[in-house]
């Protein structure tokens, strides 16, 4: 078993992927001329982005929406950077909102918390060495 993606539900797909573009320099793989689904090529696994109908109809019950919520979700998506700071600093000037400023944790890894537009919770981090 291996991780093959990640699907984020948002409320506008095309803009999604311009912020992640924008913000942490991601490259877009694909946009579906529906614009409800999208990916962005982040190396083995794929960062995936659909529209919050495509969720309605794949969840009969419905789901929650990041964008609504006061709070982060309890989740999170990790960037892996040898600049941590200027990832941030991008991050917050692209939009993102600042949860957590670049810190050093205790074993040395400096991490980082951005929320972008659609709710996402990003850690921007640097590898953890071994």
């Amino acid at each position: 078993m291996k991780l093959g993606y990640t699907i984020i539900y948002v409320p506008d797909v095309a803009a999604s992927l311009a912020f992640c573009e924008q913000a942490f320099g991601l490259t877009r793989r694909f946009l579906h001329e529906s614009g409800t689904y999208g990916e962005l090529d982040t190396g083995e696994t794929t960062l995936s982005f659909a529209a919050h109908e495509l969720g309605d109809a794949n969840f009969p019950g419905g789901h929650v929406a990041a964008h609504t919520s006061t709070q982060p979700l309890g989740f999170e998506i990790g960037l892996v950077t040898s600049d941590v700071a200027g990832a941030h600093a991008r991050a917050v000037k692209a939009g993102a909102t600042e949860l957590s400023a670049p810190l050093t944790k205790p074993w040395g890894q400096v991490v980082s918390y951005v929320r972008c537009p659609d709710g996402l919770l990003v850690e921007l981090c640097s590898p953890i060495s071994a």
